[in-house]
Formats: structure tokens, sequence, C-alpha cells
């Protein structure tokens, strides 16, 4: 695997009034892999998600995305330079279909002059969507169903086709398998390895589940009150050694990276 990072964020710092929510988080994140955010409430994971979205300006430090230091101001500039976010309450418009929630905002036009007077090919939006979820393995209805009526795990589904068709540098998942049960838990996880394995796209995974971690992240990071703490190879730690550095407990992890 390619070791240069298609993210990389040095020393971003952020504070809101009094409160220091950041103090100079470095991350990296590598091509195609799934590199798991980790801390407890309050570490700054979603603050740090936030700013690398565009939804939050930082008040130091650097974003470079694919080589190329970037400024972003708003979450349009994020998307331009291919990052997408599923965030925890999916961004999902519940009364339209799978299909028309894929393209929301980027629909397809009808050919010819239908589109030039804005009529939307809802045909063709379905047809792409179908095969979106298809080769990401998920058996989710793309027309006459609103989204609204779908299962957790097929709503989770849409949400990241949708990052999946747009994204080109990576997708990021804020706490994917929330309140999912253990059927629904397992088609996302393998959604995100079909991410990773597939589209050869990097997914950064915020989540306080460590047994999902361990299922398919390649790497993590550990923040602790603003302050990156540990970056490391899923293979050479323990879940009481993510506990440890969640907490401040001290422990000497091989081929971590403090």
């Amino acid at each position: 695997m390619n070791s240069a990072p298609v993210l990389s964020v040095s020393g971003v710092t952020k504070s809101y009034r009094h409160v220091q929510a950041l103090r100079g988080v470095d991350l990296e994140v590598r091509p195609g892999e799934v590199h798991a955010l980790l801390g407890d409430n309050g570490a700054g994971k979603s603050t740090l998600m936030k700013i690398i979205a565009g939804v939050v300006m930082p008040d130091s430090g650097s974003i470079v995305v694919r080589g190329e230091e970037v400024r972003f101001e708003r979450p349009s500039d994020a998307q331009a330079a291919g990052i997408e976010t599923v965030y925890q309450d999916l961004a999902l418009a519940p009364s339209l279909t799978p299909g028309e929630n894929l393209f929301l905002g980027r629909e397809l036009m009808r050919p010819g002059l239908l589109g030039r007077l804005g009529f939307v090919d809802r045909a063709a939006m379905s047809r792409e969507a179908t095969a979106e979820l298809a080769g990401l393995g998920a058996r989710t209805p793309t027309s006459h169903v609103e989204v609204e009526a779908l299962s957790g795990g097929q709503k989770q589904a849409v949400a990241v086709a949708r990052a999946a068709r747009w994204g080109s540098a990576l997708i990021m998942m804020d706490e994917p398998t929330a309140a999912l049960g253990v059927a629904q838990t397992a088609s996302v996880l393998d959604l995100i390895r079909r991410v990773r394995d597939e589209r050869g796209l990097s997914v950064l995974l915020v989540s306080h589940s460590l047994p999902d971690v361990f299922a398919v992240a390649d790497r993590a990071t550990v923040l602790r009150l603003g302050t990156s703490v540990l970056t490391s190879d899923i293979s050479s730690v323990s879940t009481n050694d993510l506990i440890a550095a969640m907490t401040g407990g001290d422990m000497i992890i091989p081929g971590a990276r403090a």
C-alpha cells in the first residue's frame, strides 16, 4: 500500500471562547485504508471531523489533501477536494427515494430540451443508484420507496453509497453502527470494507465501538483532551491499549507512535 497520506492534518488547533477543543492535532490517513479516530467524549473528535468537512475553520495548523495544502471555508470546499461525510443522522431526505437521495443537490437532468427546462431524470438516477448500491453489496430498493420506509441498515447503505459516489479522496463516517442491531451492524461493516477494497477509497471512521474498529480498521489515532496521543497499526494494539490511550493510562504499545 502507498504510504503517502491522502489526508494530512498538522498542528490543528481550535478554541471556542475559553474552551480549547483542539491543542495541536496531527493525523494522517493513507490511501485505501480504514483509519479509526478514537477518543472519549470531549476529546475533540467531532471538532476535528467538522474542520476536515469544512463546517468549522481551525484557528491554526494545516490540512493537506493528496499533497496540496487546502483551506476549507465551507462544506462545498471539502467536497470539491473529494471529501464526503456520512454524519450520524445520515442527512437523508425522508420523503425522497434512495435514488433521489443519492443525487440530492446533484440531480441528473433529462436530455435535450427537457433538461434545459429543468426536468429531472428520475429513471436515470434510480438506475445509477441501483448500480451503486449493488456494487457495494447492498440490497436496497431505489425507486418507488421513500427512505423513511427503509430499515436503519438500509438507510446507512444509502448514505454510504452517496458518499462513495461523490467522494474521490476520503469518506468520513461518524458512528455508522450506532443504534443498529447485530445483523445491520455486520452489513454496514461490510459496506466499509467494500468501499476500501473495491473502490480503493480511504475511510476515516469515528467510532466508540472498539469491536467495530478491530473488525475493519487498518490503523487508529487516539485523541485525548484535544491532542493526538497515539497512532498505531491495529495489529499492534489491544483493546486495553486503546482504552489506556483514551483515558491516560501508561502502557507501552509495540509498534505505536505517540
